[in-house]
């Protein structure tokens, strides 16, 4: 009996042992199972995520070529003016090859911005600001302690646009603009794209031209340049402006803090008027040599007093046929250095800055319409005059021809000067601005993507450019 409990015994122990063994056992296939589960995932995972990382790298790349082309399509770029209408300004998509996919293509897109088509934060004046802030929606309050627009201009200078987050006051609405409230009266398609801009959207830092001529010759600068200089000024006619004595006037008179004072200097300047008082007079008598009745002398006789040649002496004619004879020879003075149509024909040509480069000029060819009533003297009205002169049709009816490009659509500015053609456009307000605006620029932003098949961006790179020099230099650098 005893026997037979213990095989019985026995029994249990070992059915109980090969229970626990093979409970071991299908734990361990379970953790081994699960472990090779987690393996196969990671291994899929990691070939996932090199994979994604080898897509992206293509298309960064893809980004960078489309970029390089944009730098190579604004150095091929020899127009005298940059317009909307050039190659430049549409935006362009294309493919290169995939290095690594034989007969696989990438596609990448280029967007050019002119900077000179925005306004400049570092170089505009606090009234400029603040029109630019009330197109972003910005009403100031009496509980600021600074205005913004004096805010923003004691920030300066700005490294990058988006510095201007840092300044007190300064919202994200306000620089980045805000989604537009709209009607539950609106179709859905009227809904789409109902938004405020930014400053982000209209300002820059990176709006630069060179201080030549439209031919590419250094301008003069009236201030600082000598009495030889300023004769070889020619205007529309290839003629000299200025003769010697009308040089030496200038150069008395100068210290203009605009071009346009330049319509207001005298042919005779105070030194050559106090020198010469004693010998002329409105009603001499002709017997009297001594005198010289400045209402009644022809050229010859005019030069005979020092200090006026030829020059000046017809400025004193041309001066008393149109306004009549001087009722006093203090009103001499009266006789400008310039006329109005000669100002025009050399305003292109003649500066006040040494630099070779300037910044902050807007591009009248470019600008929009919100932007250019901004500037000092005009409104709506004259800023849509620009626009509508420069898409109007040439006088002659042909197109502006560009070189390796088809015809240019519109009548483009060639000339600061030519702004006194547009309608409405009165001499007080080209005065102020002639030296605000350009009709070209030297600054660009590029945004480059590369775009898979299905139209979605997988990378960025965007760069500002400045070609003014020698070689395109990167001023501004960011991918994504």
């Amino acid at each position: 009996m005893y026997n037979v409990l213990r095989c019985t015994h026995d029994a249990k122990r070992i059915t109980s042992e090969r229970g626990l063994s093979l409970i071991s056992t299908l734990w361990i296939l379970t953790i081994l199972s699960v472990l090779a589960t987690q393996f196969l995932y990671s291994m899929r995972l990691e070939r996932r995520i090199q994979a994604n990382f080898e897509e992206r790298i293509k298309f960064h790349y893809a980004a960078k070529a489309g970029f390089e082309q944009a730098i190579a399509m604004l150095r091929g770029d020899e127009t005298p003016y940059d317009v909307l209408g050039e190659d430049w300004a549409e935006e362009i998509e294309e493919q290169i090859a995939d290095g690594i996919i034989a007969g696989n293509a990438l596609t990448y897109r280029i967007k050019i911005t002119d900077e000179g088509s925005k306004i400049n934060i570092n170089t505009a004046d606090v009234n400029t600001i603040r029109g630019l802030l009330n197109l972003v929606g910005y009403e100031e309050t009496d509980l600021t302690e600074l205005p913004l627009a004096e805010a923003i201009e004691q920030g300066r200078p700005y490294r990058t646009v988006r510095d201007l987050a840092r300044v007190e006051g300064m919202t994200q609405a306000l620089l980045y603009g805000q989604q537009q409230v709209t009607s539950v009266d609106m179709a859905p398609d009227e809904k789409e794209g109902q938004s405020a801009p930014g400053l982000i959207d209209l300002v820059s830092i990176y709006s630069v031209d060179k201080n030549t001529d439209a031919s590419g010759q250094q301008r003069t600068n009236i201030n600082s340049a000598d009495a030889q200089q300023l004769t070889q000024i020619q205007g529309s006619n290839n003629q000299s402006i200025f003769s010697q004595g009308e040089a030496e006037s200038l150069i008395e008179q100068r210290d203009f803090d605009s071009i346009g004072n330049l319509l207001d200097a005298q042919a005779i300047s105070e030194e050559v008027f106090n020198s010469i008082r004693d010998r002329i007079s409105v009603d001499s008598n002709e017997e009297n040599q001594e005198q010289v009745d400045i209402n009644t002398a022809d050229a010859a006789r005019l030069q005979s007093l020092d200090g006026i040649d030829q020059g000046i002496a017809e400025r004193i004619i041309d001066h008393r046929n149109s306004q009549g004879n001087f009722e006093n020879v203090d009103q001499l003075k009266d006789v400008k250095l310039i006329t109005e149509a000669e100002f025009r024909s050399i305003v292109d040509k003649i500066t006040r800055s040494d630099e070779k480069i300037l910044k902050g000029l807007m591009n009248i060819n470019t600008a929009p319409q919100e932007l250019l009533q901004l500037l000092p003297g005009m409104d709506e009205n004259k800023a849509q005059a620009i626009i509508n002169r420069r898409e109007s049709e040439p006088e002659d009816g042909q197109g502006t021809q560009v070189p390796g490009q088809e015809e240019i659509e519109g009548n483009p500015f060639t000339n600061i000067g030519q702004l006194l053609d547009v309608e409405g456009m009165d001499v007080e307000t080209f005065r102020q601005i002639a030296e605000l605006v350009t009709y070209r620029s030297q600054g660009f932003l590029i945004e480059a993507a590369g775009v898979d098949p299905l139209g979605k961006t997988i990378a960025t790179c965007v760069g500002a450019i400045d070609r003014s020099g020698e070689q395109v230099v990167i001023t501004y650098w960011r991918q994504d």
